[in-house]
Order: structure tokens, then C-alpha cells, then sequence
């Protein structure tokens, strides 16, 4: 099976597995014991996968905390901070996001706004009806543009005086968009807002620098760049007296300085380590090889009749590629399903399965959802892949 669904996740790099395996053998110890050398051990191998990790988002050690993905990452940030600030802070509880972001994002604001309580059957109750509950928070879902941008100026016109923080995607992950993060967190600065970004489909595709970009926050995940699953870390930005205190996510001990309770998962953490590293070693090599399968695979598939992409902007990540395949009854799910011995295709987020995707229809292609393919390369794609990929989809309707 050829394999082009790397933005839901990529495959383990060799080097990351060899390195975690001591860790599940022989090294197990638990690093917030002490004293004894496997404790030690352990505790130095966090720490090291800590820097590996930092140097990649341009961050310092200290300002990485290790979760269990860039889910719970974004959860952590947005539901910590919008807590402090408004119960112990300054009072403000106004959250502005995008109607693009990834469902991480969106159902975390609408869980504030008192939208929803669960991920699915969001206001449906044991106790019958449907419910909207005041939480004490505000949420603002600004638009997208027509390639899926979002816009500086669209997050100025929701700015509120009560508004405590921005949290916008980089590079969204169903289109391949970039936004102007960097722009929107000038202007948070200017107004006193805290800005948090989604980067977990941009590190190791291309360069970042949290402190650069101007960010607070930022969520990334290690299953994005050939890492295992599970492990991800929230950046925390600190300042003269060190890291900010927020309300904690998860409550208990006092691992990830009192943010993060429970066991780290040591073996899952030195990958992450190691494929920061890998990733930041190989990143120009990676940039230019997914660049020119990119480039081949679009044009490809420009010369096949009712094909266009979704994003067909020059601010599109290489590597996700978002395509209209408006072939009399195409559907994509059929589809999918009908090649799945062969290929591995998405329809959009994997965590959208199911559902419509909410990108796409804020693009304004409600009524081409049905006919909506995301491609997405790795650094292993093969030239004979991409060819064997056009072959297939030239042969739709035939």
C-alpha cells in the first residue's frame, strides 16, 4: 500500500525506534524518583529530549512542556490560561479563533462558550433537550479567506475589551494554508492579548522560531515528523521570573513544574527528543525533496480534467495538497474505501471522520465536500508513487 495520509500521521523513523526500545528494556525507570541510576537515567534522558525538542520550535528547555499530543497541548493552553487570566488575572474572558481550525481548537473555544460538552452529540443531555450553558468565557470564530487565510485584520474587527487571547492555526491542516501568525501576534502584543498557535503540521517542514513568530503558546505533536504517537509538548513562553503560572490541565503530582500531572512516558519522550532532532538535521533536504514531489504531483493532477485545488494561493504548505475531483458521481468516501488495498487517501482531518469537514465548507465548497481528496507526502514518497497515484486517479470514471 502506498501511503499519503502523513497529516494525520507520518511513519516512525528508524533512528526514533532504536532509541526508545532502552527505554522500554532496560531503562525504565520512573524519572521523577530519585536517587537510584535508572530514576537518574531516566530523569537525564527527559531532560535531554527536552532541549532536542526546544532547539526545533526555537524555544528554551524550560519553556517545553511534555503532553500527550497537540490536542491535549491546545487544551492545556487555552482552558489554563483563559482560567488564570479570568479568575485570578485581570478578569478577561474573551477567546478569538478561526472557523478552520483543527477540531482541537474549535471544540475547546466552544466548550468555553458553553457550546457544547462532548465531541459528539454536542447539547444533546441525559436529562433531554439541548443545553447551552454560561462557563464565564466568551468565544469568537472569525472567517477564513476563499484559499483558507486567516486574515490579521479579521482578528482585529473581534477584538473585544475584554479579549484575553488569540489562538490561530499556522498551517491548517486539511488545505495546507499559512497564515500570518507572526502579523496577528504583533497586534496582540499592541492590545495585551496572549497568542497561542496550532504548529503541529508546520515543525519540520519548515523553519520555526516561536520567539520570532511573537508567540505565548504553541502545540505540537512527535507523530507529525516520523516520532511515535501519544507524546506531544506545549510551549509556554517565559519571562524574567520564569515560566507563567497557569491553571494546571491535569491535577496531582507535580511533574512539568506543577502543569502536568501523571508518570511521564519516558520511551515516548525520548523519540519526540530524537525525531526533533532528525527533523531539524534533515529539514533543508526534506524541504526541497517534498517541494519537488509537490510541484510534480500538482501538476499532475492539473492536467486531469475537473480537477482543482482548494487552496490554489502560492501561501500553501508543500506536502498537502487539497483537491476538487468534480467528476459526475465521484464520491470521495467510495472512493477511499474502493482503492484502500492500494492507496491511503483522507477525505480531510482524521478527526473529522465521519462528519463534514468544516474547512472545507468555510471555504466556501459546501457543496463539493463530497468530492474533496487530501493528499499529504512524507519524506520516504517515492517518484513511482506519485505516478502511481495520477495513474489511479486518471482512471476515475473510466
Amino acid at each position: 500500500m502506498i501511503y499519503f495520509d502523513n497529516s494525520a500521521t507520518s511513519p516512525v523513523d528508524g533512528e526514533v525506534l532504536e532509541v526508545m526500545l532502552p527505554y522500554l528494556r532496560e531503562e525504565y525507570g520512573n524519572p521523577s524518583s530519585k536517587y537510584y541510576c535508572k530514576a537518574v537515567n531516566a530523569h537525564n534522558a527527559v531532560e535531554d529530549a527536552r532541549v532536542r525538542v526546544a532547539k526545533l520550535l526555537g524555544a528554551n528547555p524550560e519553556e517545553i512542556i511534555f503532553t500527550a499530543g497537540a490536542t491535549e497541548s491546545t487544551n492545556f493552553i487555552i482552558k489554563g490560561y483563559m482560567d488564570y487570566r479570568r479568575y485570578y488575572g485581570d478578569g478577561k474572558n474573551h477567546i478569538i479563533t478561526s472557523v478552520a481550525e483543527h477540531k482541537a481548537t474549535l471544540n475547546t473555544c466552544k466548550f468555553l462558550n458553553g457550546n457544547l460538552y462532548s465531541n459528539n452529540d454536542p447539547t444533546i443531555t441525559l436529562f433531554g433537550g439541548k443545553k447551552l450553558v454560561d462557563r464565564g468565557y466568551e468565544a469568537s470564530f472569525v472567517g477564513i479567506t476563499e484559499t483558507g487565510e486567516i486574515l490579521v485584520t479579521s482578528v482585529e474587527d473581534a477584538i473585544k475589551n475584554n479579549t484575553a487571547m488569540v489562538s490561530v492555526i499556522y498551517v491548517n491542516n486539511e488545505v495546507g494554508t499559512i497564515s500570518d501568525v507572526s502579523g496577528i501576534a504583533k497586534l496582540c502584543a499592541k492590545k495585551g492579548i496572549a497568542i497561542h498557535s496550532d504548529l503541529t503540521q508546520a515543525i519540520g517542514k519548515m523553519e520555526i522560531d516561536v520567539h520570532d513568530m511573537g508567540l505565548d503558546f504553541a502545540s505540537c505533536s512527535a507523530h507529525k515528523i516520523y516520532g511515535p504517537k501519544g507524546i506531544g509538548a506545549a510551549f509556554v513562553k517565559s519571562d524574567a521570573y520564569g515560566t507563567p503560572p497557569i491553571t494546571a490541565f491535569m491535577h496531582g503530582g507535580e511533574q512539568e513544574n506543577g502543569f502536568r500531572a501523571g508518570t511521564l512516558a519516558v520511551h515516548n519522550i525520548v523519540g519526540f527528543g530524537k525525531a526533533a532532532e532528525i527533523a531539524l538535521r534533515d529539514l533543508d533536504v526534506n524541504e526541497q525533496k517534498i517541494l519537488r514531489f509537490d510541484q510534480m504531483l500538482v501538476n499532475g493532477l492539473m492536467e486531469i480534467p475537473d480537477i482543482s485545488l482548494t487552496n490554489q494561493s502560492d501561501k500553501r504548505l508543500p506536502g498537502i495538497i487539497s483537491v476538487v475531483i468534480d467528476k459526475k458521481d465521484f464520491n470521495n468516501e467510495r472512493f477511499i474505501k474502493h482503492i484502500s488495498d492500494r492507496l491511503a487517501l483522507s477525505t480531510g482531518s482524521a478527526c473529522s471522520a465521519g462528519e463534514p469537514s468544516h474547512v472545507i465548507t468555510a471555504l466556501g465548497l459546501e457543496d463539493k465536500v463530497s468530492k474533496v481528496l487530501r493528499i499529504s507526502l512524507n519524506k520516504h514518497t517515492a517518484e513511482e508513487e506519485i505516478l502511481e497515484l495520477l495513474r489511479i486517479i486518471k482512471s476515475i470514471g473510466d
